[in-house]
């Protein structure tokens, strides 16, 4: 039985599998697809971890950092140059510590202003 999966994995992965006995099927990816086979498993490790329990939790995370790592080499920046921008918008817009849940925004009525000029 053949169970198919196209998606990114570890490295070392396929070399599991035979050790398992199994016949992995394997390619290597350009850059684009591999950049966008990255994106795609940033969301699916992203899920894994909005859904684990909290003790599998961390496992979760440092699987998102090392997608994180992979994308970060694909657009040559750093990790230094990452936490720099995470810095500059947290300064900008503020980070999350204080918990605060966006329940709704009342938008202006342009209309009533316009009725009044």
């Amino acid at each position: 039985m053949r169970v198919e999966h196209n998606k990114l994995v570890r490295d070392l992965i396929p070399q599991i599998i035979e050790a398992e006995g199994r016949h992995p099927t394997t390619r290597i990816l350009d850059e684009g697809p591999y950049r966008d086979a990255l994106r795609a498993k940033l969301v699916e490790e992203a899920i894994e971890a909005r859904d684990a329990p909290r003790d599998r939790l961390p496992t979760e995370l440092a699987d998102i950092v090392e997608v994180i790592s992979a994308l970060l080499h694909t657009v040559e920046l750093s990790w230094d140059d990452l936490f720099a921008l995470a810095d500059h918008k947290r300064g900008q817009r503020g980070g999350f510590v204080d918990r605060i849940l966006l329940e709704n925004v009342q938008e202006r009525d342009d209309s009533a202003s316009n009725r009044s000029r």
